[in-house]
């Protein structure tokens, strides 16, 4: 099985469910950027706890593995579960949406677009930027620096820089902004 196939599966258990989503994390900023090689996918929901029960039991026990406790903890606690493709071994790391004014801008601003054959929700570029940065600050991470630098390097032309530079000074983010503008050698 492809990951376009992975991806396909995914987004129409979430649409059946009526879950909003986006892909963030290396396969969004590998559409923006340049890709790099990833062993999972991300995907930021806003769901109820019903929604996530519905997910869950969408899910066929022999293709996933996925734990509803582990679904609800996250809900509770804005944080992450995760579902493991049984055929592939992919992993999706469903990310609960945020309650904090960049997370829910971030949502507000996904994108449809066509990836790997899949229409499907993706977080903006400036967004990935962004967020790529706040994870290098919290992993120590060169290579989030990187993936925003390539977003940089791929977008320079129709970035909303204002955008970025705003959340980056809102987040406390400047010195990471900084090394990755060095990086896209701008």
């Amino acid at each position: 099985m492809s990951i376009s196939e992975v991806l396909q599966r995914i987004t129409t258990a979430l649409d059946q469910n009526n879950i909003a989503y986006m892909l963030t994390g290396s396969f969004a900023s590998a559409y923006h950027g340049t890709p790099r090689s990833t062993q999972d996918i991300d995907v930021i929901v806003e769901a109820t706890p019903a929604q996530l029960r519905g997910l869950v039991h969408s899910l066929p026990a022999d293709q996933y593995y996925s734990d509803l406790d582990a679904a609800l903890q996250a809900h509770q606690a804005e944080s992450m579960f995760n579902v493991i493709d049984l055929s592939t071994g992919w992993k999706i790391d469903f990310i609960l949406l945020k309650s904090r004014p960049f997370s829910r801008e971030e949502f507000r601003r996904r994108i449809r677009v066509n990836l790997q054959g899949v229409s499907l929700f993706v977080a903006s570029a400036e967004d990935i930027v962004v967020a790529k940065l706040e994870w290098s600050k919290l992993a120590q991470s060169q290579r989030q620096i990187e993936d925003a630098a390539a977003i940089l390097q791929a977008r320079r032309e129709t970035l909303d820089r204002s955008y970025i530079e705003k959340w980056t000074k809102e987040l406390h983010l400047e010195g990471e902004w900084a090394k990755a503008r060095g990086a896209a050698g701008i």
